[in-house]
Parts: structure tokens; C-alpha cells; sequence
């Protein structure tokens, strides 16, 4: 089988565009804990790209890391067995390292994770 999602470059430029347009606004800074799971704190900022839809009626949920490119670095595409929906969140200036402990993060408490990295 052929490998189409090697080299995305339109989809990669979409998302960049989009949060250059809508903005991304921060509601849960590094270091906050978690409404619901109060054990949980948040590593990197999480917040949302702002006036958009995603597949859970919510604006498009976005981790930020600490990269200096500011570019959206990957996607994670989440299975959430405890709200019974799915979603994209999307990773915005992140390293590796970083990516790597969000996509572990979003495998535990319910949900399951697949993740989309952009080619560095």
C-alpha cells in the first residue's frame, strides 16, 4: 500500500493559516490542574483555537509547547470513551520530547491517541 500522508504540505500550511487567523487563546496555563480529575496538572498550556467547531461541538482543542518554529508541529486524533466522541487536538510549537509526553498524557484517563507528526 502506498503511503499518502507522507508529505502533507496543504494541510500542514492549512492548520498554520488557521491559527494565524483565529488566534489561539490559553484557559488552562502550565501548572493548572484539571477541573474534573484534580490529580491531573497541566504540563504544557492547553487552550483552543478561537471561533472554531471541532467533532465535540467545543472550539479546536490546541497544546502549546515550548519550540521556538511557532508552527503547529503535529495532530493527535483522540478517542474519548468516557465523553463517547472523537476529536483532533492540534500540537502548536512543540519539540519532540514534548509530543511525545502529550501523546502519552492523551492515552490515559479514558482516552485513546493516535499522532500525526509534521516532518521538522
Amino acid at each position: 500500500m502506498k503511503a499518502y500522508f507522507r508529505n502533507m504540505p496543504d494541510f500542514w500550511e492549512g492548520l498554520d493559516a488557521l491559527v494565524a487567523e483565529k488566534g489561539i487563546f490559553v484557559d488552562r496555563p502550565k501548572g493548572t490542574r484539571h477541573d474534573r480529575f484534580t490529580d491531573f496538572v497541566y504540563p504544557y498550556d492547553y487552550g483552543y483555537i478561537k471561533n472554531t467547531v471541532s467533532t465535540d461541538g467545543e472550539e479546536l482543542d490546541v497544546w502549546i509547547g515550548t519550540a521556538a518554529h511557532h508552527r503547529v508541529t503535529g495532530i493527535l486524533n483522540i478517542v474519548d470513551r468516557d465523553k463517547r466522541d472523537t476529536e483532533m487536538k492540534i500540537l502548536y510549537n512543540c519539540t519532540l520530547h514534548e509530543m511525545e509526553h502529550i501523546f502519552i498524557i492523551n492515552n490515559q484517563m479514558m482516552m485513546s491517541a493516535v499522532m500525526l507528526l509534521r516532518e521538522m
